[in-house]
């Protein structure tokens, strides 16, 4: 139960530490790779980005998200009596600004990364030198970055039920279908029903 003291009951707080998201960042890139194969190419037949991997640091005000990925060119070459694929591994590094909810504050280096766009390839042309391969590769990421915050609460005992206010109400039939038919429903204007219920008094033989 609630322990009253003067009439008024008393509530105890207690104060909670937690981890919680207090700053947020988030950048899309589109980054020029140039590849040199080995043979010279005559045509590009394909081109995808595979085996992305990333991982994040705090470093001051930003994030600095550091990842590879795989990109894979199909080629013709030798005036296109020959195919082959070249693959080849590209280190990037994206610099995020974080945006902080409540203020710059203190925080840990506790940094979460979401990819919202896996590294893809926008544009796959050959360099106008004729020996190299220009690829455009869009990605976007998410940084969150996690601190401590303090949040209070009201503690009651495990008995603590809420008060409830219960009308009272007949078992007997005459009570149910009096009360039934005094029950009237009204439409609002967005289309709703509300159930308007009217009070009697006690009928009850004296």
């Amino acid at each position: 139960m609630k322990r009253v003291e003067g009439g008024i009951a008393l509530k105890r707080l207690r104060q909670i530490v937690t981890k919680a998201v207090v700053a947020k960042g988030k950048k899309r890139t589109e980054e020029r790779v140039t590849l040199c194969p080995t043979n010279k190419p005559t045509s590009i037949l394909g081109c995808w980005v595979i085996n992305h991997t990333c991982s994040a640091k705090k470093v001051g005000k930003f994030v600095e998200v550091s990842g590879k990925f795989d990109v894979n060119v199909w080629y013709a070459y030798s005036n296109h009596s020959k195919t082959a694929v070249f693959s080849e591994t590209v280190h990037y590094k994206d610099k995020v600004k974080l945006h902080f909810r409540d203020g710059e504050v203190t925080v840990g280096d506790d940094v979460r990364v979401r990819v919202i766009q896996e590294p893809n390839c926008m544009e796959a042309i050959i360099s106008p030198c004729g020996t190299k391969f220009e690829i455009v590769v869009e990605r976007e990421t998410v940084v969150e970055v996690m601190g401590e915050m303090t949040i209070c609460i009201s503690v009651h005992p495990l008995d603590f039920e809420e008060e409830w206010n219960f009308n009272d109400e007949s078992s007997s039939s005459s009570s149910s279908s009096s009360s039934s038919s005094s029950s009237s429903s009204s439409s609002s204007s967005d289309g709703r029903f509300v159930l308007e219920s009217s009070s009697f008094p006690d009928e009850r033989p004296r």
